[in-house]
């Protein structure tokens, strides 16, 4: 089993401008002239790989802290819905009063998208680390918000680090939300001290460029892997046994680019798993073909993302 761990949330996702269009004239006589009409889509980079573990058919279970609002019991729907374990023994999603996480999401021309988020006394921010991890937990993966905001920050750290020192395999995805980190330096300095504890690391050109340092730096402090993403231009790894590959981008037509590190993330761990790949003494041993092959599932799996709104990642019976 795989386990991803992270916040649950919800996107609200634009979809017109008020005034413009049918929804928009609502939008507008509801007094909001002007403003996007907003779509609420369940999401947050940790659900948005659960969720893709799931229609890939990996077996996956979601360790998290959701709302009992209506948004709440909706995120859990769509986890049971794609086959997302929700009460793994010893593993069940912790829930709370508190509202669900908002993120209101603006698209920008060329499909990418921004955030601002709405986190303030939200489920997610109080999760625990659980006393222990359930049998048959083969990989777990971490990122986003929940390694930013505290005190659930601390705990997810806690749990990776716990989890590495069993000797599980441990990807992790920084996807870095600027506005969310008080003091830039800082989260730089955390983020490297918890490399000796990941297997795989994966982030975008942007988080690259962002948090400093490059690909071999990063492995030299613990990672088996690196992968970079680089948007319509594909992917890049780079490994410590010195295995460095490019794969295209798939072409498509974007609607919009939400989810689509998340849906990387997924297809990779999916793809490591079918290979019995998930350590990092196996994943020193995959040769240049085996690589590439994961690395343009990956990148289908992210162009099929991308070709519909919101995150929307593939069932695996599109990737045949």
């Amino acid at each position: 089993m795989i386990v991803v761990a992270g916040e649950a949330l919800i996107d609200l996702v634009p979809q017109g401008v008020g005034g413009g269009t049918d929804e928009g004239a609502g939008a507008e006589a509801a007094g909001g002239a002007g403003l996007p009409v907003l779509a609420p889509r369940l999401g947050g980079g940790p659900y948005n790989t659960a969720v893709a573990l799931g229609r890939l058919g990996s077996p996956v279970a979601f360790c998290s802290r959701v709302s009992r609002d209506a948004f709440g019991e909706a995120l859990l729907d769509g986890l049971r819905a794609a086959g997302v374990e929700v009460a793994a023994d010893g593993l069940p999603v912790q829930r709370g009063q508190e509202p669900t996480t908002l993120a209101v999401a603006s698209i920008g021309a060329d499909g990418s998208a921004g955030y601002t988020f709405y986190v303030e006394g939200t489920a997610d921010r109080l999760f625990e680390a659980p006393d222990r991890l359930p049998d048959g937990v083969r990989a777990m993966s971490f990122g986003t918000c929940s390694l930013v905001l505290e005190p659930g920050a601390s705990a997810y750290e806690e749990l990776m680090r716990r989890a590495a020192a069993r000797g599980v395999f441990t990807a992790l995805d920084p996807n870095v939300r600027a506005g969310l980190i008080p003091d830039a330096d800082a989260y730089r300095a955390r983020f490297k001290s918890w490399l000796p504890s990941v297997s795989l690391l994966k982030l975008s050109q942007e988080d690259a460029d962002w948090l400093g340092g490059t690909p071999h730096e990063w492995l030299a402090s613990g990672p088996a892997a690196v992968v970079v993403t680089r948007g319509g231009d594909g992917l890049s790894l780079y490994t410590r046994n010195g295995t460095e590959l490019r794969v295209p981008g798939e072409a498509v037509d974007v609607v919009d680019t939400i989810g689509a590190g998340d849906t990387v993330n997924a297809a990779l761990l999916h793809g490591l798993s079918a290979r019995d790949a998930l350590s990092p003494e196996a994943l020193a041993g995959l040769g240049t073909e085996t690589w590439t092959d994961v690395l343009r599932f990956a990148t289908r799996a992210a162009a099929l993302t991308c070709s519909r709104a919101g995150a929307e990642p593939p069932y695996a019976a599109e990737l045949a």
